[in-house]
């Protein structure tokens, strides 16, 4: 690990400023993903900003009657809400699908999103990656386009991707806020506050893969934002290749109201969790006219072709269980 400095914020704003002004600077809360980055030198920052003190660990509801999350809620907490059990059961069942007890414990609501790709190519740094150093090439469709058995894309993209990068967005608490249509809120350095839709929150690749979100440099998350309960039958499943500590090779997360209607999002398939309103409008019609808007255009490679009937079944699956 390289030498750094750090501070403690003392607010939004000034954590905010603190990081804008510097470009090696970098915002740490529960540090499960950047430490571990740090330590492969895939990150290196020169300075960090610890923003553990905003007292940005609170949960309220909200006037329009939805519940808004500080960013600094850690992952077994929200799961655990009476709230977010009754009225969000899918945030619930996706948090808890996601890593281990012990990381639960320190993940914060805003680093959750803010994770990085698990993409092997990503993490080794012998490996050109565009995602890591920018403009240096993909390694993983270099090698996939060689032929079968020479690239490592089991986990990667089959939707969503460019030419710079086929890599997945980790995270199962993203999918869970996107089916809720959450919405994200932030301070910039100068103070001023923002409100983000999350379908607009995370970016495809296209020619910069390193630029993962429609943040600015220095911009802090403070809050995420459920609206009002949306009702229905809320689940969550996961298909990844062990029971636990695995990241998703399709994830489905739905709400299915009684009369047929509701909304689907994927994860594991994209660069961001995966939803198309023309998918949530063909649901009366069935799993399969749902999982054909949502996977149109799906380009996988050699060895994970496997994850479109993956991906139907599972659809059908959730479907089926939630109209049960």
């Amino acid at each position: 690990m390289k030498p750094f400095t750090y501070e403690r914020a003392k607010s939004p704003a000034q954590a905010a400023a603190a990081v804008a002004r510097d470009p090696g600077a970098k915002f740490i809360a529960g540090g499960t993903n950047l430490l571990d980055l740090m330590k492969l030198q895939i990150e290196a920052p020169t300075h960090l900003v610890d923003v553990n003190g905003l007292a940005l660990d609170k949960m309220e509801p909200t006037a329009e009657g939805g519940l808004r999350i500080g960013a600094l809620v850690r992952n077994t907490t929200l799961a655990a809400d009476e709230r977010v059990r009754r009225d969000y059961s899918v945030l619930s069942r996706a948090l808890l699908a996601g890593a281990s007890g012990q990381l639960r414990n320190k993940a914060t609501t805003a680093g959750n999103l803010l994770q990085r790709t698990r993409c092997p190519y990503f993490y080794d740094t012998d490996q050109p990656c565009n995602k890591r150093e920018p403009g240096s090439g993909c390694s993983a469709i270099s090698t996939a386009a060689e032929g079968e058995g020479t690239a490592v894309t089991r986990q990667l993209a089959v939707i969503g991707s460019s030419q710079a990068c086929i890599a997945t967005h980790p995270s199962d608490m993203a999918v869970a806020m996107r089916v809720l249509d959450a919405t994200v809120e932030t301070v910039r350095p100068d103070g001023r506050a923002r409100v983000i839709p999350i379908a607009d929150f995370h970016r495809l690749p296209g020619d910069t893969p390193h630029i993962e979100t429609t943040l600015e440099r220095g911009e802090l998350i403070t809050a995420v934002t459920l609206p009002r309960p949306a009702g229905g039958t809320q689940l969550y499943r996961k298909v990844r290749d062990r029971a636990s500590y695995a990241f998703a090779l399709v994830s489905v997360a739905a709400i299915v109201q009684r009369n047929g209607a509701g909304r689907v999002a994927l994860g594991g398939v994209a660069h961001k969790p995966w939803r198309d309103e023309a998918a949530d409008a063909a649901l009366q019609q069935g799993a399969e006219a749902v999982a054909s808007r949502l996977l149109a255009g799906a380009q996988p490679t050699h060895d994970n072709a496997f994850k479109l009937p993956l991906a139907e079944r599972t659809i059908a699956a959730v479907l089926a269980q939630a109209r049960a």
